[in-house]
C-alpha cells in the first residue's frame, strides 16, 4: 500500500457548476475513498412555511433551484392540490407537462455545455448552451420568465397558451432537433469524449439499487425507473418509455441523458396534438389540512415532496428530497479506484445540483 493522502476537491473548482466538496483519499493517483461534505450553501427554505402562507409559498418553491424552479413549483402546488383534493382542469395538466419537458430540456443541454467544457471543449460548450438559449426564449414567450416562471398555481397554472404559440414552440424544438443531430453526434462518436468516458465511473446495476440511485444515473445502470410512468399531470396521455442502458459507465450516462432530449421533445409534441380546450385553473378555496406526499421525475431523477398542513393558512411542513442528495451515494461509489484526473467528470455525470440538496 503507497502513501495515502487527503487532498479538498471543491467547493470551488473551475469544473463545478454548483459549490460541491469532497475529501479525496488518494494513493499516487488513485482516489481510495471520497468524504462528501454537505451544507455549504445551506439556506434554510424549508423553515419558510413558517412565515409564508401555503399559496405565497408557491413562489419560494420554486427558489429552491433555477434550473429545476418550475417542477419545484409543480411538485408543491401537486401535494398541496393532494391534500385539498383539487382536480386540475385537463388543460392545465397538458400546459404543467409541457413547460415541465421544456425544463428537461434545457436543463440536459446546460450539462452537456458544461460536460463539453470540462473536457476542454470550448466551442462545443457554446454550441450546446446557445440551443438551451433557445428553449429559454420559448419560456419567456410563454411564462414571461427565463429561470423563475412564477406560471405554476395551486389548483392548475396562471397563464394560458394560445394555438399559435403552441404550433410555433413545435416548429422551433423541430428545427432545434436536427441542429442536436450534429451536436450530440460529438458527444457519443468523439474518440477523446469515449476515451474519458467508456469504462469510467462503472455503477453496476446492483450498486445502483444498494445505493439508491435515480433518475439517469440509475437508468444508465440499467434500472427500469421513471416516475413520469406513475401517470401524474398529462403524462398518463402520452406514449413513451424510459430510456435506458446497460454499461452503467460515464457514456451511458451521457446516453441516457441525451436520449432523454430527443424524448422530450417528441413528448411536447404530443401534448401539443392532444391538449384540450378549457380552463386552465381551479379556484381555491379554505386552507389545507392533512399531509400528502408526491414524487415526481425532474431532469435529475425522482424527487419527493411531503406537506404537513393544520387548517390554518400556515403550514406545518415542507420537505424535499431531491435527485442530487440520493445519487451522492452512488456517487461515492463510481469514485472509488479512479484516477484522480477523472474526478471532474465523474461529478459532472450526476449532473450535481446543490442549490436543490440544500435548502
Amino acid at each position: 500500500m503507497g502513501k495515502r493522502t487527503v487532498i479538498p476537491f471543491g467547493p470551488q473548482h473551475p469544473v463545478l457548476p454548483e459549490p460541491i466538496h469532497l475529501d479525496l483519499v488518494l494513493e499516487d493517483e488513485k482516489v481510495v475513498e471520497a468524504i462528501p461534505q454537505i451544507g455549504y450553501i445551506h439556506r434554510g427554505l424549508e423553515k419558510l412555511v413558517e412565515k409564508r402562507d401555503f399559496k405565497q409559498y408557491t413562489y419560494v418553491a420554486e427558489r429552491i433551484c433555477g434550473i429545476c424552479s418550475f417542477m419545484h413549483g409543480m411538485g408543491y402546488c401537486m401535494a398541496v392540490e393532494g391534500i385539498m383534493e383539487i382536480e386540475v382542469p385537463e388543460r392545465g395538466k397538458f400546459l404543467r407537462t409541457i413547460w415541465a419537458e421544456l425544463s428537461r430540456i434545457h436543463s440536459h443541454l446546460l450539462w452537456l455545455g458544461l460536460t463539453a467544457d470540462a473536457f476542454g471543449f470550448e466551442s462545443l460548450f457554446m454550441h450546446s448552451w446557445r440551443l438551451r438559449e433557445e428553449v429559454l426564449d420559448l419560456f419567456e414567450q410563454t411564462t414571461g420568465g427565463r429561470v423563475i416562471f412564477s406560471v405554476c398555481d395551486i389548483g392548475g397554472v396562471r397563464k394560458d397558451v394560445d394555438a399559435e404559440m403552441l404550433n410555433t414552440m413545435v416548429s422551433v424544438l423541430t428545427r432545434m432537433e436536427k441542429e442536436l443531430r450534429d451536436l450530440t453526434n460529438v458527444f457519443l462518436n468523439d474518440m477523446s469524449v469515449k476515451h474519458r468516458t467508456v469504462g469510467v465511473g462503472v455503477l453496476s446495476k446492483e450498486k445502483a439499487q444498494e445505493t439508491g440511485a435515480v433518475g439517469p444515473m440509475a437508468r444508465a445502470s440499467g434500472i427500469f425507473m421513471d416516475m413520469r410512468t406513475l401517470g401524474y399531470a398529462a403524462y398518463k396521455h402520452l406514449k413513451f418509455e424510459p430510456i435506458t442502458a446497460e454499461a452503467g459507465d460515464s457514456y451511458a450516462r451521457m446516453e441516457v441523458r441525451i436520449g432523454e432530449v430527443y424524448q422530450a421533445i417528441d413528448l411536447i409534441r404530443q401534448c401539443v396534438e392532444l391538449i384540450p380546450e378549457g380552463d386552465v385553473i381551479t379556484k381555491v378555496k379554505g386552507n389545507p389540512n392533512g399531509e400528502h406526499f408526491i414524487r415526481l421525475e425532474q431532469p435529475r431523477g425522482e424527487v419527493i415532496y411531503y406537506v404537513k398542513a393544520n387548517g390554518t393558512s400556515f403550514l406545518d411542513r415542507f420537505r424535499v428530497r431531491t435527485p442530487t442528495f440520493a445519487n451522492v451515494p452512488a456517487l461515492l461509489e463510481t469514485l472509488k479506484d479512479c484516477d484522480l484526473a477523472d474526478v471532474p467528470i465523474l461529478i459532472l455525470t450526476i449532473d450535481p445540483c446543490i442549490s436543490c440538496t440544500e435548502r
